[in-house]
C-alpha cells in the first residue's frame, strides 16, 4: 500500500505531467495554425518568460528578503535613481510619502482626495504588493532590468514597505507572509470599477465619461492654421529650417522670412532651405557682406573651441565623437571657399559627412565661426 506521502508526490508528479502536456499541446496548436513560420516553444522557454505576479500572489517565487539586506541593495543600485529615502530626484516621481497610520487602517489613501497636496507617490497609489514586487523584478534596475535575484527583489520590496511605515525593521519579507502586508497596504481598498470602463459582474453600469462618434462623412479635408510665429519671435534662435533635426519628418520651417501665402510655397521653401544655407555664407565672403574671415593663429582659435566647447567632442589629433581638428583640416584642404564652408557648417550643424552621430547647430558669433573655420582652412596648426 502506498503511504500517503508516496501518494500525494504521485498526486503531484501527475498534475504536473498534465499541465506540461497541456502546455505542449497548446503550443502545437499555435504551430499548426501558421505551417512553415517558427516553432513551439518548449516549456523552459514558456517559463522563462511566464513571470508576472498577480495580485492574489499567483506565480509569486519562494523566496525571502530583510529589510536590512533591502537596504544595501537599495543603496548600491536603486538609490541614484530614486534618492536614498525614496524621496527621488528630479527625474524621477518619490516612492514614499503621502501616507499615514490612518491610512494603513482604512485602506484608502486621504491624500488622493486634497487638490492642495503637492504629488502622488507610488505607496499613495498601490493597491497590491504584488504589483511592487513584479514592477522591481521585471523592470529594475532600469539600465539592468533582471538582473535582480529573487532574495534582492524581496528585500528590496521590504525596504520599500519599511521606508513607508508598513513593516517594522527587522521585517522580513517571503513568499509566505506577504498576504498578510497586503492587509496593511494604505490604499489597498482605493481601486474601483465604478468608471465604466469595462462591463460585468460588480463594474459600474453608469454610462462612459467619455463617448465618441465616428466621423464616416462630410469629414474636415483641408488643413486649418492655429497656430504661427509671431514676427517679434522670428529667427530669434536662427532658421529652423537649417538646424539639424534627426527625428521625425517635421525639419524645421524657414523662419528667416516671413511665411508664404500659400502652403504650395512655404514647402519650396522648405525645400531650399538646405542650399539656401550653404550658399549664404559664401554669397557673403563672395560680395564682401557680413563678418569678414580674418587670418587666425593657433593659439586664438583653439582658444575659441574651447571657449565654445567644441573640444568636447573634436580632439587635435584623435577623435572624440566628431573628427579631429586635423582630419578636418586635411579633408577641406584646397577646397574653393572652405572658409565659407566650414563657418555654415558651423553654425547652421551637419550630419553624414562623418558617420551616424549629428553636430548640432552651434550658438556662437559669425566672427568666431569665421575665425575657426579659417584656422582649420589654414590646417590647424598649434
Amino acid at each position: 500500500m502506498f503511504s500517503w506521502r508516496e501518494l500525494l508526490i504521485a498526486v503531484g508528479l501527475c498534475s504536473a505531467l498534465a499541465t506540461q502536456a497541456q502546455t505542449q499541446t497548446q503550443a502545437q496548436a499555435q504551430a499548426d495554425a501558421y505551417p512553415g513560420i517558427g516553432r513551439a516553444a518548449t516549456p523552459k522557454e514558456i517559463t522563462a518568460w511566464d513571470i508576472d505576479v498577480r495580485p492574489d500572489f499567483k506565480g509569486l517565487p519562494a523566496g525571502a528578503g530583510s529589510v536590512d539586506a533591502g537596504m544595501q541593495v537599495w543603496e548600491s543600485k536603486c538609490a541614484s535613481c530614486h534618492g536614498v529615502f525614496g524621496e527621488s530626484n528630479e527625474v524621477f516621481m518619490p516612492i514614499v510619502g503621502g501616507t499615514t497610520k490612518e491610512d494603513m487602517k482604512s485602506g484608502r489613501v486621504a491624500r488622493l482626495t486634497d487638490a492642495d497636496y503637492p504629488g502622488r507617490t507610488t505607496l499613495m497609489k498601490l493597491s497590491s504588493v504584488s504589483t511592487l514586487w513584479d514592477y522591481i523584478n521585471r523592470a529594475m534596475p532600469w539600465a539592468q532590468p533582471k538582473s535582480l535575484s529573487t532574495e534582492e527583489v524581496y528585500g528590496v520590496t521590504a525596504y520599500i514597505l519599511n521606508m513607508g511605515g508598513i513593516v517594522a525593521n527587522d521585517f522580513v519579507l517571503s513568499d509566505r507572509n506577504i498576504a498578510e502586508v497586503q492587509s496593511r497596504l494604505p490604499n489597498r481598498n482605493g481601486k474601483s470599477t465604478d468608471h465604466a470602463l469595462w462591463p460585468g459582474e460588480g463594474a459600474s453600469q453608469r454610462e462612459p465619461d467619455v463617448l465618441a462618434t465616428a466621423c464616416m462623412n462630410d469629414c474636415a479635408t483641408e488643413p486649418e492654421l492655429r497656430s504661427f510665429l509671431p514676427e517679434h519671435a522670428r529667427n530669434a534662435h536662427g532658421n529652423l529650417a537649417e538646424q539639424n533635426r534627426t527625428v521625425g519628418a517635421q525639419r524645421g520651417a524657414d523662419t528667416s522670412r516671413p511665411p508664404a501665402a500659400s502652403l504650395e510655397a512655404n514647402a519650396a521653401r522648405a525645400g531650399t532651405a538646405g542650399a539656401a544655407a550653404a550658399s549664404a555664407p559664401r554669397a557673403a565672403a563672395e560680395t564682401g557682406a557680413g563678418p569678414k574671415a580674418v587670418p587666425s593663429s593657433g593659439t586664438a582659435a583653439i582658444a575659441l573651441t574651447r571657449k565654445h566647447a567644441c573640444v568636447a567632442c573634436h580632439g587635435m589629433e584623435s577623435k572624440i565623437v566628431g573628427p579631429s581638428f586635423h582630419e578636418v583640416a586635411g579633408k577641406y584642404a584646397g577646397r574653393e571657399n572652405t572658409v565659407a564652408y566650414l563657418a555654415g557648417k558651423i553654425k547652421a550643424g551637419s550630419s553624414g559627412v562623418w558617420g551616424a552621430v549629428p553636430m548640432p547647430a552651434q550658438a556662437l558669433g559669425e566672427a568666431d565661426a569665421q575665425a575657426i573655420a579659417q584656422w582649420l582652412a589654414d590646417g590647424a596648426s598649434e
